[in-house]
Protein backbone atom coordinates (compact mmCIF):
# COMPACT_ATOMS: atom_id res chain seq x y z
CA UNK A 1 0.00 0.00 0.00
CA UNK A 2 1.26 3.50 -0.68
CA UNK A 3 1.73 5.40 2.73
CA UNK A 4 3.50 8.19 3.87
CA UNK A 5 6.92 8.19 5.16
CA UNK A 6 7.01 7.76 9.14
CA UNK A 7 10.18 8.02 11.01
CA UNK A 8 11.11 9.99 14.40
CA UNK A 9 13.09 13.70 14.37
CA UNK A 10 14.65 14.54 17.01
CA UNK A 11 12.12 12.42 19.47
CA UNK A 12 8.88 13.67 17.53
CA UNK A 13 6.84 11.22 15.02
CA UNK A 14 6.83 12.51 11.88
CA UNK A 15 4.59 11.26 8.51
CA UNK A 16 5.38 13.12 5.39
CA UNK A 17 3.99 13.37 2.23
CA UNK A 18 4.16 15.13 -1.38
CA UNK A 19 8.12 15.52 -0.93
CA UNK A 20 10.08 13.84 -3.97
CA UNK A 21 11.37 10.25 -3.15
CA UNK A 22 14.82 11.89 -4.32
CA UNK A 23 14.40 14.74 -1.82
CA UNK A 24 17.70 14.51 0.56
CA UNK A 25 17.92 14.40 4.19
CA UNK A 26 19.06 17.62 4.47
CA UNK A 27 16.99 19.35 1.97
CA UNK A 28 14.12 18.65 4.36
CA UNK A 29 15.92 19.29 7.48
CA UNK A 30 16.78 23.02 6.51
CA UNK A 31 14.03 23.67 4.40
CA UNK A 32 10.63 22.12 5.89
CA UNK A 33 11.92 21.70 9.36
CA UNK A 34 14.13 24.79 9.48
CA UNK A 35 16.95 22.44 11.62
CA UNK A 36 19.58 25.31 10.28
CA UNK A 37 22.22 23.66 12.01
CA UNK A 38 22.88 20.82 9.97
CA UNK A 39 25.12 22.24 7.14
CA UNK A 40 25.67 21.64 3.23
CA UNK A 41 29.13 22.06 2.67
CA UNK A 42 29.87 19.37 -0.44
CA UNK A 43 26.55 17.70 -1.06
CA UNK A 44 28.64 14.65 -1.96
CA UNK A 45 29.42 13.11 1.29
CA UNK A 46 32.83 14.14 1.70
CA UNK A 47 32.74 16.98 4.03
CA UNK A 48 30.53 15.73 7.42
CA UNK A 49 29.05 19.18 7.90
CA UNK A 50 25.21 17.01 7.22
CA UNK A 51 26.33 15.07 9.65
CA UNK A 52 23.35 13.11 11.82
CA UNK A 53 22.71 10.04 13.62
CA UNK A 54 20.84 7.70 12.39
CA UNK A 55 18.69 5.11 14.61
CA UNK A 56 16.70 1.79 13.79
CA UNK A 57 15.74 -1.92 15.59
CA UNK A 58 18.44 -4.00 15.70
CA UNK A 59 16.43 -7.06 15.89
CA UNK A 60 17.04 -7.92 19.78
CA UNK A 61 15.36 -5.29 21.08
CA UNK A 62 17.48 -2.15 20.86
CA UNK A 63 18.74 0.33 18.81
CA UNK A 64 21.27 0.53 15.99
CA UNK A 65 23.13 3.79 15.60
CA UNK A 66 25.46 5.29 12.99
CA UNK A 67 26.40 8.49 11.56
CA UNK A 68 25.45 9.51 8.11
CA UNK A 69 25.56 11.76 5.91
CA UNK A 70 22.51 13.75 5.40
CA UNK A 71 23.59 15.36 2.25
CA UNK A 72 23.46 12.05 0.00
CA UNK A 73 20.76 10.31 2.20
CA UNK A 74 16.72 10.36 0.43
CA UNK A 75 14.22 11.41 2.62
CA UNK A 76 12.40 7.93 2.29
CA UNK A 77 15.13 5.64 3.32
CA UNK A 78 14.46 7.42 6.98
CA UNK A 79 10.97 5.08 6.76
CA UNK A 80 10.35 3.90 10.25
CA UNK A 81 13.99 5.29 11.31
CA UNK A 82 14.70 7.58 13.94
CA UNK A 83 16.82 10.73 13.49
CA UNK A 84 18.67 13.23 15.60
CA UNK A 85 20.17 16.41 14.54
CA UNK A 86 22.99 18.94 16.37
CA UNK A 87 19.64 20.51 17.93
CA UNK A 88 18.77 17.82 19.98
CA UNK A 89 21.92 18.21 22.10
CA UNK A 90 20.48 21.13 23.39
CA UNK A 91 19.14 21.41 26.37
CA UNK A 92 17.72 23.96 29.55
CA UNK A 93 19.76 22.11 31.91
CA UNK A 94 23.81 22.51 30.56
CA UNK A 95 25.67 21.73 27.92
CA UNK A 96 25.53 18.46 27.02
CA UNK A 97 28.80 16.50 27.46
CA UNK A 98 29.68 16.88 23.47
CA UNK A 99 29.18 20.36 23.91
CA UNK A 100 30.88 20.99 27.13
CA UNK A 101 34.12 19.35 25.55
CA UNK A 102 34.24 21.28 22.44
CA UNK A 103 33.53 24.28 24.48
CA UNK A 104 36.46 23.47 26.94
CA UNK A 105 39.02 22.22 24.00
CA UNK A 106 37.91 25.37 22.14
CA UNK A 107 37.21 23.09 19.15
CA UNK A 108 35.66 26.14 17.30
CA UNK A 109 36.97 28.66 15.08
CA UNK A 110 34.71 29.74 11.88
CA UNK A 111 32.01 27.54 13.30
CA UNK A 112 30.73 25.89 9.70
CA UNK A 113 31.95 22.47 10.13
CA UNK A 114 30.95 22.82 14.36
CA UNK A 115 27.63 20.89 14.21
CA UNK A 116 29.22 17.76 11.88
CA UNK A 117 32.05 17.06 14.46
CA UNK A 118 30.11 17.30 17.10
CA UNK A 119 27.60 14.83 15.83
CA UNK A 120 30.02 12.04 14.72
CA UNK A 121 31.83 12.79 18.44
CA UNK A 122 28.22 12.65 19.49
CA UNK A 123 27.67 9.12 17.65
CA UNK A 124 30.97 7.91 18.04
CA UNK A 125 30.57 8.42 21.74
CA UNK A 126 27.09 6.99 22.39
CA UNK A 127 28.35 3.47 20.03
CA UNK A 128 31.79 3.26 22.44
CA UNK A 129 33.82 3.79 19.37
CA UNK A 130 36.26 6.41 21.17
CA UNK A 131 39.30 4.92 23.15
CA UNK A 132 42.24 6.61 22.54
CA UNK A 133 43.68 9.20 20.29
CA UNK A 134 43.61 7.06 16.74
CA UNK A 135 39.85 5.60 17.21
CA UNK A 136 38.99 9.73 17.39
CA UNK A 137 40.86 10.78 14.36
CA UNK A 138 39.22 7.65 12.60
CA UNK A 139 35.57 8.48 13.67
CA UNK A 140 36.12 12.14 12.48
CA UNK A 141 37.88 11.07 9.15
CA UNK A 142 34.88 11.78 7.03
CA UNK A 143 34.47 15.32 8.90
CA UNK A 144 36.67 18.14 6.56
CA UNK A 145 37.45 21.06 9.06
CA UNK A 146 38.58 24.16 6.68
CA UNK A 147 40.21 25.84 9.62
CA UNK A 148 42.84 23.15 10.16
CA UNK A 149 41.62 23.30 13.86
CA UNK A 150 41.82 19.35 14.01
CA UNK A 151 43.81 18.99 16.89
CA UNK A 152 41.64 20.77 19.72
CA UNK A 153 38.58 18.55 17.70
CA UNK A 154 40.55 15.29 18.53
CA UNK A 155 41.35 16.68 22.29
CA UNK A 156 37.30 17.14 22.70
CA UNK A 157 36.87 14.01 21.55
CA UNK A 158 39.41 12.38 24.19
CA UNK A 159 37.73 14.44 26.71
CA UNK A 160 34.72 12.91 25.34
CA UNK A 161 35.85 9.01 25.30
CA UNK A 162 36.52 9.44 29.27
CA UNK A 163 32.94 10.47 29.82
CA UNK A 164 30.48 7.73 30.52
CA UNK A 165 27.45 7.17 28.09
CA UNK A 166 23.86 7.44 29.79
CA UNK A 167 21.78 4.42 30.31
CA UNK A 168 19.17 4.56 28.10
CA UNK A 169 18.30 0.56 27.56
CA UNK A 170 14.80 1.30 28.54
CA UNK A 171 14.37 4.15 26.50
CA UNK A 172 16.22 2.85 23.49
CA UNK A 173 13.50 -0.51 23.36
CA UNK A 174 10.77 1.70 23.51
CA UNK A 175 12.31 3.54 20.76
CA UNK A 176 12.81 0.16 18.66
CA UNK A 177 8.82 -0.85 19.80
CA UNK A 178 7.54 2.45 18.25
CA UNK A 179 9.92 2.24 15.37
CA UNK A 180 8.88 -1.39 14.48
CA UNK A 181 5.05 -0.22 14.48
CA UNK A 182 5.87 2.51 12.22
CA UNK A 183 8.06 0.58 9.85
CA UNK A 184 4.88 -1.69 9.46
CA UNK A 185 4.88 -4.93 7.36
CA UNK A 186 5.24 -5.88 3.56
CA UNK A 187 6.89 -3.68 1.16
CA UNK A 188 6.89 0.10 1.67
CA UNK A 189 5.40 2.26 -1.29
CA UNK A 190 5.94 6.08 -1.42
CA UNK A 191 5.05 8.27 -4.49
CA UNK A 192 5.50 11.72 -5.07
CA UNK A 193 5.48 13.69 -8.32
CA UNK A 194 5.16 10.99 -10.55
CA UNK A 195 8.25 8.61 -8.59
CA UNK A 196 8.06 5.99 -6.57
CA UNK A 197 10.19 4.57 -3.52
CA UNK A 198 9.88 0.84 -2.88
CA UNK A 199 11.63 -0.42 0.15
CA UNK A 200 11.01 -4.72 1.12
CA UNK A 201 12.05 -6.32 4.03
CA UNK A 202 12.27 -9.44 2.37
CA UNK A 203 14.86 -11.20 -0.78
CA UNK A 204 11.39 -12.72 -1.63
CA UNK A 205 9.87 -9.45 -2.16
CA UNK A 206 12.92 -7.94 -3.56
CA UNK A 207 12.92 -10.38 -6.56
CA UNK A 208 9.37 -10.17 -7.47
CA UNK A 209 9.52 -5.97 -7.10
CA UNK A 210 12.58 -5.76 -9.33
CA UNK A 211 11.10 -8.38 -11.71
CA UNK A 212 8.01 -6.20 -11.66
CA UNK A 213 10.18 -3.23 -12.26
CA UNK A 214 13.43 -4.19 -14.07
CA UNK A 215 14.28 -0.56 -14.73
CA UNK A 216 14.39 0.61 -11.46
CA UNK A 217 17.03 2.05 -10.09
CA UNK A 218 18.19 0.22 -6.91
CA UNK A 219 19.66 2.22 -3.83
CA UNK A 220 21.56 0.92 -0.43
CA UNK A 221 23.88 3.46 1.15
CA UNK A 222 22.80 5.57 -1.69
CA UNK A 223 26.61 6.96 -1.53
CA UNK A 224 26.85 6.90 -5.55
CA UNK A 225 23.15 7.28 -6.41
CA UNK A 226 23.03 9.71 -4.09
CA UNK A 227 25.51 11.88 -5.96
CA UNK A 228 23.83 11.27 -9.61
CA UNK A 229 21.17 13.24 -8.10
CA UNK A 230 23.00 16.05 -6.11
CA UNK A 231 25.84 16.46 -8.65
CA UNK A 232 23.84 15.31 -11.82
CA UNK A 233 20.79 16.52 -10.64
CA UNK A 234 18.69 13.35 -12.53
CA UNK A 235 15.53 12.07 -11.73
CA UNK A 236 14.54 8.75 -11.40
CA UNK A 237 10.40 7.13 -12.06
CA UNK A 238 11.48 4.18 -10.02
CA UNK A 239 14.10 3.25 -6.80
CA UNK A 240 14.20 0.22 -4.76
CA UNK A 241 15.37 0.82 -1.52
CA UNK A 242 17.50 -2.86 -0.50
CA UNK A 243 19.07 -1.69 2.90
CA UNK A 244 16.39 -2.96 5.02
CA UNK A 245 15.97 -6.45 2.84
CA UNK A 246 17.01 -8.47 6.30
CA UNK A 247 18.25 -11.86 4.42
CA UNK A 248 20.50 -9.38 2.93
CA UNK A 249 22.33 -7.97 5.89
CA UNK A 250 24.24 -11.09 7.97
CA UNK A 251 27.45 -12.36 7.49
CA UNK A 252 27.90 -16.12 7.64
CA UNK A 253 30.85 -17.68 8.55
CA UNK A 254 31.28 -21.49 6.68
CA UNK A 255 34.23 -24.09 7.17
CA UNK A 256 35.71 -22.54 4.19
CA UNK A 257 34.38 -18.90 3.30
CA UNK A 258 32.86 -15.90 4.13
CA UNK A 259 29.35 -14.72 3.09
CA UNK A 260 28.79 -11.05 2.98
CA UNK A 261 25.06 -10.17 1.85
CA UNK A 262 24.92 -7.95 -0.83
CA UNK A 263 23.34 -4.88 2.16
CA UNK A 264 26.29 -5.46 4.96
CA UNK A 265 27.29 -2.18 5.53
CA UNK A 266 31.70 -1.56 5.13
CA UNK A 267 31.23 -0.74 8.71
CA UNK A 268 30.01 -4.17 9.67
CA UNK A 269 32.16 -6.01 7.17
CA UNK A 270 35.44 -4.35 8.14
CA UNK A 271 36.00 -6.66 11.60
CA UNK A 272 35.16 -9.68 9.36
CA UNK A 273 37.21 -8.71 7.08
CA UNK A 274 40.27 -7.98 9.42
CA UNK A 275 40.26 -11.32 11.17
CA UNK A 276 40.65 -12.56 7.61
CA UNK A 277 43.90 -10.44 7.08
CA UNK A 278 44.90 -7.37 8.80
CA UNK A 279 46.04 -5.74 5.71
CA UNK A 280 41.73 -6.09 4.92
CA UNK A 281 40.85 -4.15 7.89
CA UNK A 282 43.50 -1.49 6.99
CA UNK A 283 42.41 -0.76 3.13
CA UNK A 284 38.63 -1.12 5.21
CA UNK A 285 39.87 1.96 7.74
CA UNK A 286 40.85 3.89 4.91
CA UNK A 287 38.22 2.92 2.87
CA UNK A 288 35.91 6.83 2.56
CA UNK A 289 35.13 8.20 5.80
CA UNK A 290 33.19 6.85 9.03
CA UNK A 291 29.68 8.36 7.67
CA UNK A 292 30.30 6.68 4.09
CA UNK A 293 31.85 3.25 5.69
CA UNK A 294 28.20 3.43 7.88
CA UNK A 295 26.14 3.60 5.08
CA UNK A 296 27.64 2.01 1.76
CA UNK A 297 27.29 -1.49 1.29
CA UNK A 298 29.52 -4.40 -0.26
CA UNK A 299 27.03 -5.06 -2.82
CA UNK A 300 26.68 -2.12 -4.08
CA UNK A 301 30.87 -1.05 -4.10
CA UNK A 302 30.64 -4.32 -6.05
CA UNK A 303 27.29 -3.82 -8.44
CA UNK A 304 28.12 -0.15 -9.86
CA UNK A 305 31.29 -1.88 -11.61
CA UNK A 306 33.24 1.25 -10.36
CA UNK A 307 37.45 0.88 -11.60
CA UNK A 308 38.54 2.39 -8.72
CA UNK A 309 36.47 0.84 -5.96
CA UNK A 310 38.29 -0.80 -3.01
CA UNK A 311 36.72 -3.87 -2.48
CA UNK A 312 36.46 -5.65 -5.78
CA UNK A 313 40.29 -5.83 -6.17
CA UNK A 314 40.95 -7.39 -2.84
CA UNK A 315 38.05 -9.81 -3.38
CA UNK A 316 39.23 -10.57 -6.70
CA UNK A 317 42.69 -11.58 -5.40
CA UNK A 318 41.10 -13.84 -3.03
CA UNK A 319 39.03 -16.15 -5.60
CA UNK A 320 35.75 -14.52 -4.36
CA UNK A 321 32.27 -15.55 -6.03
CA UNK A 322 29.24 -13.54 -6.45
CA UNK A 323 25.86 -14.42 -6.12
CA UNK A 324 23.03 -13.16 -8.52
CA UNK A 325 19.20 -13.64 -8.55
CA UNK A 326 16.65 -13.04 -10.64
CA UNK A 327 12.89 -14.11 -10.12
CA UNK A 328 13.67 -17.33 -8.35
CA UNK A 329 17.02 -18.41 -10.10
CA UNK A 330 20.55 -17.88 -8.99
CA UNK A 331 23.52 -17.50 -10.67
CA UNK A 332 27.11 -17.74 -9.46
CA UNK A 333 30.16 -16.69 -10.97
CA UNK A 334 33.75 -15.71 -10.32
CA UNK A 335 33.62 -12.19 -9.02
CA UNK A 336 36.15 -11.32 -12.07
CA UNK A 337 34.18 -12.23 -14.77
CA UNK A 338 31.25 -9.76 -13.27
CA UNK A 339 33.52 -6.48 -14.85
CA UNK A 340 32.75 -6.70 -18.45
CA UNK A 341 34.38 -3.42 -19.86
CA UNK A 342 34.20 0.40 -18.37
CA UNK A 343 30.38 0.89 -16.91
CA UNK A 344 29.35 -3.22 -18.10
CA UNK A 345 29.01 -5.45 -15.76
CA UNK A 346 27.62 -8.85 -16.14
CA UNK A 347 24.13 -7.92 -14.50
CA UNK A 348 20.70 -9.20 -16.22
CA UNK A 349 17.55 -7.57 -16.30
CA UNK A 350 15.92 -7.78 -13.28
CA UNK A 351 18.78 -9.34 -11.62
CA UNK A 352 20.20 -8.27 -8.22
CA UNK A 353 23.52 -9.10 -6.29
CA UNK A 354 22.82 -11.23 -2.92
CA UNK A 355 25.88 -12.12 -1.61
CA UNK A 356 29.50 -13.01 -2.32
CA UNK A 357 31.61 -15.59 -1.01
CA UNK A 358 35.23 -15.07 0.28
CA UNK A 359 37.08 -18.14 0.50
CA UNK A 360 39.50 -17.63 4.05
CA UNK A 361 42.98 -18.35 3.06
CA UNK A 362 44.66 -21.26 3.75
CA UNK A 363 47.90 -22.32 6.15
CA UNK A 364 50.57 -21.66 2.56
CA UNK A 365 48.94 -18.84 1.45
CA UNK A 366 50.06 -15.12 1.92
CA UNK A 367 47.85 -12.18 1.52
CA UNK A 368 48.76 -8.53 1.02
CA UNK A 369 46.61 -5.29 0.04
CA UNK A 370 47.69 -1.93 -0.25
CA UNK A 371 45.64 1.22 -0.78
CA UNK A 372 48.12 4.40 -2.71
CA UNK A 373 45.63 7.35 -2.72
CA UNK A 374 46.69 11.15 -2.04
CA UNK A 375 45.72 11.81 1.39
CA UNK A 376 45.72 8.83 4.17
CA UNK A 377 41.98 9.09 5.36
CA UNK A 378 38.81 9.48 2.95
CA UNK A 379 40.57 9.90 -0.59
CA UNK A 380 39.77 7.82 -3.74
CA UNK A 381 42.52 5.45 -4.64
CA UNK A 382 45.08 6.33 -7.42
CA UNK A 383 46.30 2.29 -7.14
CA UNK A 384 45.14 -0.18 -5.24
CA UNK A 385 46.89 -3.62 -4.79
CA UNK A 386 45.49 -6.93 -3.98
CA UNK A 387 48.14 -10.14 -4.33
CA UNK A 388 47.72 -13.75 -2.52
CA UNK A 389 50.31 -16.33 -3.25
CA UNK A 390 50.35 -20.32 -2.60
CA UNK A 391 53.24 -21.36 -2.09
CA UNK A 392 55.08 -25.11 -2.26
CA UNK A 393 58.46 -26.46 -1.76
CA UNK A 394 59.16 -22.42 -1.26
CA UNK A 395 57.97 -21.92 -5.12
CA UNK A 396 54.93 -20.09 -6.49
CA UNK A 397 52.65 -22.61 -6.89
CA UNK A 398 49.67 -19.96 -7.64
CA UNK A 399 49.12 -16.33 -7.84
CA UNK A 400 46.15 -13.84 -8.24
CA UNK A 401 47.24 -10.31 -8.49
CA UNK A 402 44.44 -7.59 -8.60
CA UNK A 403 44.54 -4.31 -8.96
CA UNK A 404 41.85 -1.02 -8.85
CA UNK A 405 42.74 1.96 -11.00
CA UNK A 406 44.72 0.31 -13.01
CA UNK A 407 42.11 -0.35 -16.03
CA UNK A 408 38.44 0.07 -17.05
CA UNK A 409 37.32 -2.46 -14.25
CA UNK A 410 39.17 -3.98 -11.39
CA UNK A 411 41.23 -6.46 -13.35
CA UNK A 412 43.68 -9.14 -12.86
CA UNK A 413 47.56 -9.32 -13.75
CA UNK A 414 47.69 -12.09 -16.12
CA UNK A 415 51.10 -11.87 -17.23
CA UNK A 416 52.86 -10.58 -14.08
CA UNK A 417 51.07 -13.45 -12.43
CA UNK A 418 53.04 -15.79 -14.67
CA UNK A 419 56.55 -14.43 -14.16
CA UNK A 420 55.64 -15.33 -10.67
CA UNK A 421 54.49 -19.04 -10.89
CA UNK A 422 57.04 -21.55 -10.53
CA UNK A 423 59.67 -19.38 -8.93
CA UNK A 424 60.75 -18.70 -5.81
CA UNK A 425 59.49 -15.10 -5.00
CA UNK A 426 62.55 -13.22 -4.55
CA UNK A 427 64.03 -10.17 -6.10
CA UNK A 428 64.76 -11.58 -9.50
CA UNK A 429 60.97 -12.83 -10.02
CA UNK A 430 59.48 -9.42 -9.09
CA UNK A 431 61.99 -7.34 -11.24
CA UNK A 432 60.12 -10.12 -14.03
CA UNK A 433 56.63 -9.43 -13.05
CA UNK A 434 57.38 -6.05 -12.96
CA UNK A 435 58.42 -5.83 -16.51
CA UNK A 436 55.09 -7.71 -16.99
CA UNK A 437 52.95 -5.14 -15.31
CA UNK A 438 53.29 -3.02 -18.60
CA UNK A 439 52.12 -5.32 -20.69
CA UNK A 440 49.34 -6.22 -18.39
CA UNK A 441 47.70 -2.86 -18.07
CA UNK A 442 48.10 0.75 -19.73
CA UNK A 443 46.13 3.08 -17.17
CA UNK A 444 45.40 6.17 -17.78
CA UNK A 445 46.46 9.90 -16.34
CA UNK A 446 43.84 11.56 -14.44
CA UNK A 447 43.93 14.37 -11.63
CA UNK A 448 44.92 11.35 -8.88
CA UNK A 449 47.69 9.59 -11.28
CA UNK A 450 49.75 10.09 -14.06
CA UNK A 451 49.86 6.60 -16.21
CA UNK A 452 53.67 6.16 -14.98
CA UNK A 453 52.76 7.00 -11.24
CA UNK A 454 50.39 4.18 -11.43
CA UNK A 455 52.67 1.64 -13.25
CA UNK A 456 55.45 2.68 -10.63
CA UNK A 457 53.07 2.45 -7.58
CA UNK A 458 51.79 -1.05 -8.59
CA UNK A 459 55.37 -2.27 -9.10
CA UNK A 460 56.44 -0.61 -5.35
CA UNK A 461 53.13 -2.81 -3.87
CA UNK A 462 54.47 -5.76 -5.31
CA UNK A 463 58.14 -5.51 -4.21
CA UNK A 464 57.03 -4.46 -0.72
CA UNK A 465 54.83 -7.61 -0.28
CA UNK A 466 58.15 -9.25 -1.27
CA UNK A 467 60.17 -7.32 1.57
CA UNK A 468 57.16 -8.49 4.09
CA UNK A 469 57.38 -11.76 3.23
CA UNK A 470 61.51 -11.85 3.70
CA UNK A 471 60.59 -10.21 7.13
CA UNK A 472 61.77 -6.78 6.27
CA UNK A 473 59.86 -3.76 8.06
CA UNK A 474 57.97 -1.83 5.39
CA UNK A 475 55.89 0.28 7.96
CA UNK A 476 56.59 3.46 9.88
CA UNK A 477 55.24 2.04 13.12
CA UNK A 478 57.54 -1.40 12.44
CA UNK A 479 60.94 0.80 12.14
CA UNK A 480 62.57 0.84 15.64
Amino acid sequence: MMAPIRFILNGQERAVEGLAPTTTVLQYLRGTECLTGTKEGCAEGDCGACTVLVEEPDGAGGLRRRSMNACILFLPALHGRSVETVEHLASAEGLHPVQRAMVERHASQCGFCTPGFAMQLYAGWRMGALSDRQSVKDAVSGNLCRCTGYGPIVDAGLDLAGCPTPDTRGEDAARAEALTALRGAGVFRYEAGGAAWLAPSHVDELADTYAAHPAATLVAGATDVGLWVTKQHRDFETMIDVSRVHDLRHVEEGPESLFFGAAVTHAEARARLAELHPDLGEVMRRFAGCQVRNAGTVGGNIANGSPIGDLPPALIALDATLYLRQGEAVRRLPLEDYFLEYGRQDRREGEFVVAVEVPLLKPDDRFSASKISKRMDSDISAVLAAFKLGFADGRVASARLAFGGMAGTPKRAAGAEAALVGRPFDAAAVRDATEALAGDFRPLSDMRATTDYRLAAAAACLERFRLQLAGVPTRIGEVA
